[in-house]
């Protein structure tokens, strides 16, 4: 648990130029690390398998093609499918009454059950500093519930003393939520995890300039730990730095011991640090 009368607020790094920096986050194994579980099915006797979102995005591209999982499948129906428990489902009264909550807030309220390092993941200093002075955050996850159940699941981090405050928040896109990928997708039903998040970092971008000015001394970084989605990050960021070439926009790609920090300019990009994971070396990564 934080000390929070020990730490000190601090202004943006671009503060005296008008510039804001502004934090995109995906949340599952970048900020926190939840039991929540990922469902595979038999392809013949409908038996389930159970994974961890770590490990399934290890071996997803393989499930129904290749390896041990060959004679298995991904079934995308929300109410019974792989990702039901990164879904919000209809709770009837009755069960509201017993205290029956949504999946995310249950596996928020278990991982506070456990020591802080089995649940921080590596972006979670980051995400601290960045609720801690208020600055404005971008959360950009795979999953499917209501932000509102997002936020709700947050709070419990400040409720329970992890979090000095709530954030600021710019924007909330769980983007495998109907709408929400109806919105960024503009109904394209086979868009990816990683286009729907590519469309809400434009989004998300095009909202900071909306609500808090155009200023030449922006900063804007995304930390996400899974490779295709960093990929397409990076394309996005791309565009973004053609658009708007006075900007900066840096992408980390956080793992289990160890992340990577590029800056992307308007022709390539530039990894400016590599290191093994040192919690306190993040606080800097761009703020």
């Amino acid at each position: 648990m934080e000390l929070f009368s020990e730490r000190r607020k601090e202004v943006d790094r671009n503060f005296h130029l008008g510039g804001k920096s502004f934090y995109f986050f995906d949340f599952d194994d970048n900020v926190a690390t939840l039991a929540t579980q990922i469902i595979i099915f038999h392809k013949e006797t409908g038996e389930e398998v159970l994974l961890t979102s770590a490990n399934f995005a290890l071996v997803h591209r393989e499930v129904g093609i290749s390896g041990i999982f060959k004679d298995y499948f991904i079934d995308f129906d929300d109410e019974n499918g792989s990702f039901r428990n990164f879904r919000d489902q209809k709770i009837a009264a009755f069960d509201k009454i017993k205290g029956k909550k949504q999946k995310f807030i249950e596996d928020v309220e278990e991982a506070l059950s456990r020591k802080d390092f089995d649940w921080k993941a590596p972006s979670w200093s980051c995400f601290y500093h960045a609720a801690h002075n208020q600055r404005p955050i971008s959360v950009i996850t795979a999953r499917g519930h209501e932000p509102e159940t997002i936020k709700q699941g947050i709070d419990l981090l400040v409720k329970d003393g992890h979090l000095s405050r709530s954030p600021n928040y710019l924007s909330i896109y769980p983007v495998s939520n109907p709408e929400v990928k109806k919105k960024l997708s503009g109904g394209e039903e086979n868009a990816s995890v990683a286009d729907l998040k590519r469309g809400a970092i434009r989004e998300s971008v095009e909202k900071a300039i909306d609500k808090y000015g155009y200023s030449d001394h922006h900063r804007f970084g995304m930390s996400d730990d899974d490779s295709h989605n960093v990929e397409l990050i990076t394309e996005e960021m791309k565009c973004l730095k053609q658009d708007y070439p006075e900007m900066s926009f840096f992408v980390i790609h956080t793992f289990k011991d160890s992340f990577t920090k590029t800056e992307v300019l308007q022709h390539r990009t530039r990894d400016i640090i590599t290191k093994e994971e040192s919690i306190a070396d993040q606080m800097h990564l761009f703020i």
